[in-house]
């Protein structure tokens, strides 16, 4: 068996959103910039909704007109409720800022191998098939990792600095023992891939539409092709209870909510149907003295909110200018990384204070009567945006959502204010 090695500045293990961005920016700083990826692009990957804020990334990538070329645009987000009987909208354009007022849907097989080829034009060596499997670790530096190809050919990378973009996968948090199911949201997933289900016209074609149903919520996401990505989370018991073959139990789930079967009435699926549990996690640790964990490597909670891809662009951007800072100025690497993990649990917070509270009746109800008191439907409609890390004055008004959500809460459950259901 062929073992060798290979030394850089800077090793990324994985190619998704996270880590082909870092990779390219890190190239084009100058930095000699290994890619390790376990596929070869494109390959199917779910999570096709892209936020307005991930555009400015985009943007300065370099990709953005191809990304227009293959996504659908996105003008807002819809959702739906039983309970209520009735739909609400809430277009990006209303954000506080309102200067992204549109996003994408994409495929994500051609978007990430477009962000993949871009990081290879820029510079980065980029090794696809590549998975990597071992590791060397002493005292929260990273010594080196080793991988192996198709063939089992196998290589030991040594770098400066070493970056973990492998996704779900978590590499770095399952090597060492970091990674932590999360206790306040527990879920899972069922989806698939339909052709011919209704779509909408005009610009309201490529929203994405969010139903709720009694074990959590759907999404439909309609793609430039006309394939509709269609999905289920729910209750891990709900899944875990399953016991006919999963495609009839995605048919099955479908029939429990009315508005997304009337949508796929006479649509077909392609593709197979697939299920994963243990969908929302954290590492205990996001950086050591030569590593960072970025994107979903680091943590997941729930697709809700399309935030997988912004929160990788945005972690990614974020350790591209730790890592030069670092590698440039040794001496201020630890107060970089302090700041880096600040600002990406920041954002995963306020992410999080939504997610876990979505399927409550209180939020229900106020998502399907929004009003601007205090400029918090804009300030809602923001962090559907994904404006999470600009200079944007948040604080005040998600603050009296959150009062107004609290105080509901309590009225709910005391028969103050009736609860809502079909």
């Amino acid at each position: 068996m062929n073992r060798a090695h290979q030394h850089c500045d800077v090793l990324i293990m994985g190619g998704g959103p996270a880590g082909s961005a870092a990779a390219a920016l890190l190239a084009m700083k100058g930095f000699d910039t290994v890619v390790l990826e376990k596929d070869h692009h494109p390959r199917f990957h779910i999570g096709e909704s892209l936020l307005p804020l991930s555009l400015p990334y985009l943007e300065k990538l370099g990709v953005l007109d191809a990304v227009d070329h293959i996504g659908l645009k996105k003008y807002a987000a819809e959702f739906h409720s039983i309970y209520h009987g009735k739909s609400t909208t809430f277009d990006f354009g209303e954000s506080l800022k309102g200067d992204y007022p549109y996003a994408y849907e994409v495929r994500r097989s051609e978007f990430d191998h477009l962000l993949l080829e871009n990081a290879r034009a820029k510079g980065a060596c980029v090794h696809e098939g590549w998975r990597v499997d071992t590791l060397e670790c002493h005292e929260r530096t990273l010594q080196s990792i080793t991988a192996r190809n198709e063939k089992g050919s196998r290589k030991t990378f040594t770098a400066r600095f070493y970056i973990d973009a492998t996704g779900r996968d978590t590499f770095m948090a399952d090597a060492l023992n970091l990674k932590e199911r999360n206790k306040r949201h527990k879920s899972a997933a069922i989806y698939a891939h339909y052709q011919g289900a209704q779509r909408a016209e005009g610009e309201a074609e490529g929203n994405i539409c969010v139903y709720w149903f009694d074990d959590g919520w759907f999404w439909m996401i309609p793609l430039k092709d006309g394939t509709m990505s269609v999905g289920a989370v729910c209750r891990p018991e709900y899944l875990k209870n399953r016991d006919i073959p999963v495609d009839d139990f995605m048919d099955q789930t479908i029939a429990r909510s009315p508005l997304v079967s009337e949508r796929l009435q006479g649509a077909q699926r392609v593709g197979k149907v697939t299920a994963t549990g243990n969908y929302s996690y954290r590492s205990r640790e996001m950086t050591g003295s030569n590593y960072l964990l970025i994107g979903d490597a680091y943590a997941f909670i729930d697709p809700v909110f399309s935030s997988g891809v912004h929160l990788a662009l945005n972690s990614a951007f974020k350790a591209a200018e730790v890592i030069d800072g670092a590698l440039n100025d040794p001496t201020r690497t630890a107060s970089l990384l302090k700041s880096f993990q600040r600002d990406i649990d920041r954002g995963l917070g306020v992410f999080s204070w939504f997610i876990y509270r979505i399927t409550t009746p209180a939020i229900r109800d106020l998502f399907m009567h929004p009003r601007n008191i205090f400029n918090v439907k804009g300030a809602v409609i923001s962090v559907l945006a994904g404006d999470l890390f600009r200079k944007t004055r948040l604080g005040p008004s998600l603050w009296a959502f959150r009062s107004i959500y609290y105080i509901k809460s309590w009225l709910m459950r005391r028969g103050f204010v009736p609860t809502i259901s079909r």
